[in-house]
């Protein structure tokens, strides 16, 4: 008998989960460490699985079998490239052409089994799949396993000229990869923390309210002012208020104040503030990504501070989750104007931003307009260091998909990258 089985995948974290599982280091060449149990009871029961290669990844890459059931995984390959499937028990498909087909028989499955493509550098790249026993039950998510994707459009500005902003500290478990969770310090249970938007001028009056269980504090680079009281750490149960007029335009970052910054940065607390430029026109499209990198600790716990000190990223992303604009593409139409608010909050790697099949004929970067329409040349890259930030505008010339990418492309393959669907002009 057959169970069609969709096993959830971890879209959120398509290279991590390949990282966290050690296998993005190994070579394809390398003994496999866990492989099916040879004495669990077969159940007699099939679960048939179907799994597209795609992008460089498979989908899903993380397939749940109940215990003792055989595996058949129908391997589809959406690539422009070839690509097998090999598993550590030894089962493996042929090469698959590119648009081709081909169905491999894994055999009763009794504990978790790794898989990947075994052309040159595939498997380091993150072409990595995990079959695992359970009971079946999977995210309530996609095809690409993604549950909740961030909303990258900008926030419209207000009209007010005072912004009251009830900023809540919360210590919050997320899931990075199928069963792999970690314990974020947040903004408001998010990571990045809430966009805020307003105009030269503006006031903004945060009331930062401490509900986690140490003490933290926050740093606006948008206003200037004596740090010592508005940035103090404040204890668990504590508020404070924050008051600053934003006196310069441009994207500014916000974060923890508490020692050590770099883990508290590292581990969530960072966010983004928009103070339009007096000048800034409308455009047909308006997003905001803000870069960050993600350093994996023990499960259910924080983030490694030895990784971060040796700049050592598990993933490098947008918004909080790697890839997760690969298969929720931004979207425009073809002809729009397209303007993009880019922030590197690190806390270490810089950002190189690009997109593939595009020139910006605007350039805006740390408060200040470095190329305009009128000029005749044009960008490719929006360069950034930890902390800084700009925008960049491009007028995306016909129907099709444009990624997006840190252009250090290491970068780009840790997570660092997604995807503007552009539609026909209508």
């Amino acid at each position: 008998m057959s169970r069609p089985l969709g096993g959830a995948a971890a879209g959120v974290a398509l290279v991590l989960l390949a990282v966290l599982a050690g296998t993005v280091a190994q070579r394809a060449t390398d003994p496999p460490t866990t492989v099916a149990a040879a004495d669990v009871a077969p159940t007699g029961h099939t679960t048939t699985v179907a799994v597209t290669a795609k992008d460089m990844r498979y989908h899903p890459d993380t397939i749940t079998v109940p215990p003792g059931d055989r595996l058949v995984i129908e391997l589809t390959n959406d690539d422009e490239r070839r690509h097998d499937l090999v598993l550590a028990n030894g089962a493996r498909t042929g090469m698959v052409e590119r648009h081709g087909t081909a169905r491999l028989d894994a055999g009763v499955v009794g504990a978790t089994v790794e898989g990947w493509c075994s052309l040159p550098a595939h498997r380091q790249a993150g072409m990595t799949l995990t079959i695992v026993t359970g009971a079946g039950t999977h995210m309530a998510a996609d095809e690409h396993g993604i549950e909740t994707v961030r909303d990258a459009t900008a926030p419209t500005t207000p009209a007010e000229a005072v912004h009251r902003v009830d900023l809540h500290v919360k210590e919050v478990q997320i899931e990075v990869a199928p069963g792999v969770r970690q314990l974020m310090w947040t903004y408001g249970g998010t990571v990045p923390g809430p966009v805020l938007r307003g105009r030269v001028g503006d006031v903004f009056e945060v009331t930062l309210t401490n509900d986690g269980t140490m003490d933290h504090g926050v740093d606006f680079h948008a206003g200037a002012l004596a740090p010592d009281q508005p940035m103090r750490p404040i204890d668990p149960g504590e508020s404070l208020t924050y008051r600053f007029t934003a006196t310069k335009a441009g994207i500014w970052m916000y974060h923890c104040s508490t020692m050590p910054m770099l883990h508290h940065i590292g581990n969530g607390m960072y966010g983004a503030v928009i103070i339009d430029p007096p000048d800034l026109a409308k455009v047909d499209h308006e997003y905001v990504l803000v870069q960050s990198e993600l350093y994996a600790g023990a499960d259910g716990q924080v983030g490694d501070l030895a990784k971060m000190q040796a700049e050592q990223p598990d993933a490098v992303m947008f918004n909080g989750h790697p890839n997760q604009y690969a298969h929720r593409p931004l979207t425009a139409t073809a002809g729009d104007r397209v303007r993009i608010w880019v922030l590197d909050a690190g806390p270490n790697r810089s950002s190189s931003f690009h997109v593939v099949g595009a020139q910006f004929d605007t350039v805006y970067l740390e408060g200040r307009r470095v190329l305009g329409p009128d000029d005749p040349g044009g960008a490719q890259v929006l360069q950034l260091g930890p902390a800084s930030g700009g925008y960049v505008e491009a007028v995306l010339p016909e129907s099709g998909h444009y990624p997006f990418v840190s252009h250090s492309m290491v970068d780009a393959e840790r997570g660092a990258r997604g995807v503007i669907e552009v539609g026909p002009a209508s």
